[in-house]
């Protein structure tokens, strides 16, 4: 008899031994060779593409919950995951069981190793998931995939897919070694995956990038829908456990909708997500694209749909007494706006941070977002490798806090007791509270320490 676990274990071993997810060859050469010999897998159901620097998972989950209210069958491939591997290909809003992740890898891997051998350099981690995810989305088989972007876009693996949406969510620096150093530069490569005839549905951008992404569209004939101009979040209010909104989509106004997520970019990626699915069975596009739907979309159905969305390590609550939070912040701007968020939805008196980043990343530009949020931070290290040693970490945090609000916990396990009881010394439970953030992998570890795994559903 196998051993699910076991056997997930070994294929997890042997996919993270490849070429990783964080370094960049820029070509498509490998996973297109891929999807050669597999019969072109991508192309048997349509694909709404995201990409963007931050909210790509939020606004995937939000596009794939409405699509399964109007009872369409969902693939949906995302990354990082915050646990598990098998979170980033889900099927009909669950991921993947761990039997049916090891079955895809052993049916391509064959054909993973006829690729291997005929190309300059193997197959990256990121390409075998990919290739196993539109294998298994064809196989379900899907009405309709729901895929983000990895890194970039143009040559990010994904895109060997075109997408009949293209989604782009807002564009900040990020892996700039990588992508460039400003959002114009950033938004070149990301405006890759707008593939001609498809539409466009485009988040608020930082002018230039905006300017790149219409030049983008015009070249290829696609059409656009912006938001604050096609699309957009007309109201908003702060309601317990989420927020109420008024979305402005591309047909007309939808009222009334309940949001179980905290912050205005949560408002503002349903919006986003609301003009992609709309697009998508062309409302207000004066297209028919997928099913034969006209004017507006059902509102109780959208009502439905996002009132039971979740976006695990998004400003999660995960404990209580006190109030313990997960934000998988990253980066400056994503590290501004849930600093932004957490002022806006929550009455804390006393907040403690616990705080990993990776080494990568702009760390200085993270620590300063938080700055002003923190009563106190607790310096820590992930069990990633590519993770800022907590020395150094310690060191610019001090630069940034000043000593007397530093406390350095090597371990996570020990930071968040730390943090916990530095939030308890506070005395008011009611208004004491922990962030915990930094980075994706930092949050996944956390979330199995503080709920042993328990897994949010979209």
């Amino acid at each position: 008899m196998t051993d699910p676990a076991a056997d997930l274990r070994s294929v997890e071993a042997e996919l993270v031994a490849r070429w990783p997810e964080t370094k960049m060859e820029p070509s498509t050469a490998r996973i297109a060779a891929l999807m050669d010999v597999l019969g072109e897998p991508q192309r048997s159901y349509p694909v709404i593409h995201i990409t963007g620097t931050n909210g790509k998972t939020s606004t995937a989950r939000m596009v794939e919950a409405l699509l399964r209210a109007f009872s369409l069958r969902t693939g949906r491939y995302t990354s990082p995951h915050v646990e598990s591997m098998t979170e980033r290909i889900s099927l009909d809003g669950e991921p993947i069981s761990p039997e049916r992740f090891v079955e895809t890898y052993r049916d391509i891997l064959p054909y993973v190793d006829i690729v291997d051998g005929s190309q300059p350099l193997p197959m990256s981690f990121f390409e075998v998931l990919t290739g196993m995810a539109f294998a298994a989305f064809a196989d379900a088989p899907v009405d309709v995939a729901v895929v983000e972007v990895g890194l970039g876009g143009a040559w990010d693996a994904t895109n060997v897919a075109d997408g009949t949406v293209a989604v782009v969510t807002p564009i900040a620096v990020d892996h700039s070694e990588k992508l460039g150093n400003t959002p114009a530069e950033i938004a070149v490569e990301k405006s890759g995956i707008i593939k001609p005839g498809a539409l466009a549905v485009l988040a608020q951008q930082p002018l230039q990038a905006a300017e790149t992404l219409l030049r983008r569209s015009v070249e290829v004939g696609a059409t656009v829908a912006r938001e604050g101009m096609e699309f957009g979040v007309v109201r908003r209010d702060l309601a317990v456990g989420g927020q109420m909104v008024t979305l402005r989509g591309l047909a007309g106004e939808y009222d009334g909708i309940f949001l179980p997520l905290h912050g205005a970019h949560q408002a503002h990626n349903a919006a986003v997500a609301l003009a992609a699915v709309e697009a998508f069975f062309g409302v207000g596009t004066g297209q028919r694209v997928g099913l034969d739907h006209t004017g507006k979309l059902d509102v109780e159905i959208v009502r439905e749909a996002f009132a039971g969305v979740t976006s695990p390590g998004r400003l999660e609550i995960v404990r209580r007494g006190p109030t313990v939070v997960l934000d998988a912040a990253h980066n400056p701007a994503g590290a501004r706006t849930a600093a932004e968020a957490v002022a806006e939805s929550f009455d804390f008196t006393h907040l403690v941070g616990v705080v990993s980043t990776m080494a990568d990343k702009d760390v200085r530009g993270i620590l300063e977002a938080f700055e002003p949020i923190f009563a106190e931070i607790v310096v820590t290290q992930n069990s990633l490798r590519r993770a800022m040693p907590v020395d150094e970490l310690a060191a610019l945090a001090v630069e940034i806090f000043g000593d007397e609000r530093v406390e350095v916990v090597p371990r996570l396990d020990d930071a968040i007791d730390a943090a916990v009881r530095l939030a308890e010394e506070e005395g008011d439970l009611g208004g004491a509270a922990v962030l915990v953030t930094g980075s994706v992998v930092t949050v996944g570890e956390a979330r199995v320490l503080l709920t042993g795994g328990r897994q949010g559903r979209g």
